[in-house]
């Protein structure tokens, strides 16, 4: 098939002849057919461009100028720009102390943390290898007289901490059931060690005495107590900025009643802020000063220190990838103390949500930070290191700062990541929970079979895990629930135990009688405690997947080595949230009870507390009912109104003297 004139043929079109149209005979041809002022009009419009460039570009001078200037001068201008910024803050921290001093108190803290380690780096590097020179004697000496030394301070440590003890106990003396299943549960994992042999008591000591001097600060000085409170205030203060978001897309009376869209959007909100920070590099540095606090005392390799440490704030798939070009050349005890790190924290995005529950937040936080040094300590006791590992020594590891090319696209990344964790969570719970009620309607058939009524999974956990529960200091009244909680942790996940908690701390903010026939409807402010504790963790059957998912695509040559210590790795990780547990029963304060006759006084009893509970079983034990007479004893006795205050509690409770 050919077509004359141009003869263009399928068989030239297969030889690649190239259109005539568009070679130099057709430009001939197209030029004799205009006649030759076409050609003009083209040089004229090639002129004109020309001369638009060369405007362009002397109008462009100034701006290319400045550009050349600014690179030249970078480090000029970047410092200049930090001062100014810098004096401009100084003004404004000036102005909010003279103020109100009392308000900027926070703005102070945070202020000083920041200025002692901005100049603890300036110092690191202009005056850091003279100091360590001049105190290299100093050194030299302090390290002949070191063995004897260090047993001399193991020793004063170790009676300073029996005196403690003793003195802090005789007030309440159930607090040593609590150091009696602490010290259980060091031997049981002492018994499951690898290589007994291999220890490394060092860091064991410090790890626990790490965790210990943590528990001890948060609940038990004033400033630790409201420094961890303020930080949990807050937090919950930040959290409420989802209902913004959520109920904008959702409407406000979904988020009100349904749980979905109550508590799963603080979570995206929670992943965005996060993405935001490790932007900034806030996270990266944070992780890094905790994890030099670990490594310098424990002694620990800096890889496994920074896994762990990155835990307190991320969770157990996000944490690995902070040391993701290194972990093919760990050693099975580095994987090991990083797989444990993952099971006993919980990540930051899902700390949001049990702080929705009603879960105490400075609990939360407490529990999350306690977990790191306990679980490098646990991890290196029972599986401790033997082989050589190539990070021994290492001065530091790099931690990248993400691919995002601006801060708007940290925060839509962040926000997106979090799709995937929501969906899993709900679809997790619409899981577990239809699990559990088959599993419970399945026992229950079992039971009725020899006349067992009421058998279910919480029930048998509640039997089994008791004298666990009983050893970390719930009373044994409270242990059947505490138990049971743990049960469903262990077996299902944490969120559904958590949400079990917040519902049993519910009722007793409410005031409910703790009794409805054989069933406690909560549990009390110290057991709240220790389960909130021992909840505080990703340690389970269902996460053991997920570890290893998220291990063998970052190192997919390594997947033996973590499945095979991966279970050793989640018992770890369920002790270690059970020590912590045990410290909090250890460290616990009771809350004091006011003047109930003041409270009384003073309130309406249109509806019921827990202060009202209290109150009202003080007065309950102090009423005497004799020949028909009633009476009061103690400090009741004086009170003229006692006998109305009586009546009114007998409305809300039931009690014999009513």
């Amino acid at each position: 098939l050919e077509m004359e004139g141009n003869q263009i043929t399928l068989d030239n079109l297969e030889m690649g002849t190239d259109n005539p149209a568009f070679s130099f005979e057709g430009e001939k041809r197209h030029y004799e057919e205009c006649g030759g002022p076409c050609s003009e009009s083209q040089e004229e419009r090639r002129e004109g461009k020309g001369r638009f460039s060369s405007y362009c570009r002397k109008a462009l001078q100034p701006a290319s100028k400045a550009k050349h200037f600014c690179k030249a001068h970078a480090k000029v201008l970047r410092r200049g720009v930090l001062g100014l910024l810098g004096v401009a803050y100084l003004c404004y921290f000036i102005a909010a102390c003279y103020l109100n001093f009392q308000r900027a108190l926070a703005l102070v803290i945070m202020t000083a943390v920041v200025a002692f380690f901005i100049c603890w780096d300036i110092f690191k590097k202009q005056c850091g290898e003279k100091v360590l020179l001049l105190l290299h004697p100093v050194g030299k000496c302090f390290q002949k007289s070191w063995l004897w030394l260090k047993w001399l301070l193991w020793v004063a440590l170790l009676a300073g901490l029996i005196v403690w003890l003793a003195l802090d106990t005789g007030r309440n003396p159930e607090q040593l059931i609590s150091l009696g299943g602490f010290c259980f549960l060091v031997l049981f994992l002492f018994a499951c060690s690898k290589h007994h042999g291999a220890v490394s008591w060092r860091a064991v000591f410090w790890g626990l005495g790490l965790e210990f001097l943590l528990g001890l600060f948060v609940l038990r000085t004033t400033p630790g107590t409201q420094a961890f409170q303020w930080l949990g205030d807050q937090i919950q203060y930040f959290l409420g900025y989802t209902t913004a978001g959520s109920s904008f897309v959702f409407g406000n009376t979904l988020i009100e009643d349904v749980f979905a869209f109550q508590a799963l959007p603080i979570i995206v909100f929670f992943s965005c802020m996060m993405s935001i920070l490790y932007y900034l590099g806030v996270m990266q540095w944070l992780i890094l000063k905790i994890s030099w606090l670990l490594q310098v005392s424990m002694g620990t390799t800096p890889t496994e220190t920074l896994s762990v440490a990155g835990n307190i704030f991320v969770g157990q798939t996000e944490a690995p990838l902070l040391i993701r070009p290194y972990l093919a050349d760990m050693t099975l005890s580095e994987i090991h103390a990083v797989i444990t790190g993952g099971f006993s924290t919980i990540a930051g995005s899902v700390m949001g949500a049990y702080i929705s529950f009603g879960i105490d937040a400075a609990s939360l936080i407490a529990a999350s930070v306690m977990a790191a040094p306990c679980a490098l300590a646990m991890a290196k006791l029972v599986y401790p290191e033997i082989e050589e590992s190539k990070f021994k020594g290492k001065a530091s590891i790099r931690l990248s700062s993400g691919e995002e090319q601006n801060i708007l696209e940290a925060a839509s990344n962040g926000a997106a990541a979090s799709v995937g964790l929501v969906a899993n969570i709900a679809a997790n719970l619409i899981a577990f929970l239809a699990v559990l009620e088959f599993i419970n309607a399945a026992l229950r058939w079992f039971g009725e079979m020899v006349d067992i009524e009421g058998l279910t999974f919480q029930v048998i956990c509640s039997y089994v895990l008791m004298p666990v529960a009983f050893l970390m200091g719930a009373d044994w009244a409270d242990s059947p629930l505490v138990a049971e909680l743990l049960g469903i942790k262990i077996f299902l996940n944490e969120f559904v135990a958590y949400q079990q908690l917040a519902t049993y701390k519910k009722n007793r903010l409410m005031g409910l009688e703790e009794w409805d026939g054989n069933r406690k409807q909560w549990i009390s402010e110290r057991a709240e405690s220790i389960a909130t504790f021992a909840l505080c963790g990703f340690a389970n059957f269902s996460s053991i997947g997920i570890a290893l998912g998220s291990l063998a695509s970052i190192a997919p040559q390594r997947k033996g080595d973590f499945a095979s210590v991966v279970l050793r790795a989640l018992l770890t990780g369920i002790c270690v949230s059970m020590l912590n547990a045990c410290l909090a029963g250890l460290l616990h304060v009771p809350t004091k009870v006011g003047d109930c006759a003041v409270f009384f006084s003073t309130t309406n009893f249109s509806s019921t507390s827990y202060t009202m509970y209290t109150c009202c079983k003080q007065l309950f034990a102090s009423s005497v009912l004799q020949n028909g007479t009633l009476s009061f004893t103690g400090s009741w006795a004086e009170q003229a109104e006692s006998v109305l205050w009586l009546t009114e509690c007998c409305g809300h409770y039931n009690h014999t003297s009513c």
